[in-house]
């Protein structure tokens, strides 16, 4: 989790990070409507999606095997998140979905975390996470980029 003015700290991570985060600073992701915004074909893609935040108990751990997501509030003051490495769920809800590139899980997150309008955090395929948790309407984006 951190700042976009930090963002280039991590460009090492995945060689396609440094366009994606370009991405974030150079459009106006106010003005962007729900729903897929292609970047660089399947390798790099902005979701965006706007709701209602959840209570926890309605936010169900997610994982990922294709792609990491870089995941920003657009507006809204905040939004919570829950965290639990991937290894330690044991509840599946079914089957990985090849189409959406993912899974769910019943087991419950082992800890939480805030963000906040500015800050982005990054999750990768070893991390089982819970978006959209807290109270009020936000609008988010979703960039998802191919490990």
């Amino acid at each position: 989790m951190d700042t976009l003015k930090k963002q280039t700290a991590y460009h090492a991570l995945n060689p396609r990070l440094a366009r994606a985060f370009a991405c974030l600073q150079n459009i106006d992701l106010q003005t962007l409507p729900d729903g897929k915004h292609v970047i660089d074909g399947d390798d790099i893609f902005i979701n965006v999606m706007s709701g209602n935040l959840k209570q926890p108990q309605d936010a169900p751990l997610e994982v990922h095997d294709k792609y990491l997501d870089i995941q920003m509030l657009i507006t809204g003051e905040e939004e919570r998140y829950g965290w639990r490495s991937r290894s330690a769920c044991v509840s599946p809800r079914g089957e990985m979905s090849l189409e959406k590139d993912v899974l769910f899980f019943d087991d419950r997150p082992d800890t939480s975390f805030t963000l906040r309008t500015g800050e982005f955090v990054i999750f990768f395929p070893d991390d089982a996470h819970a978006p959209m948790m807290g109270n009020g309407y936000v609008k988010k984006c979703i960039v998802k980029v191919l490990c």
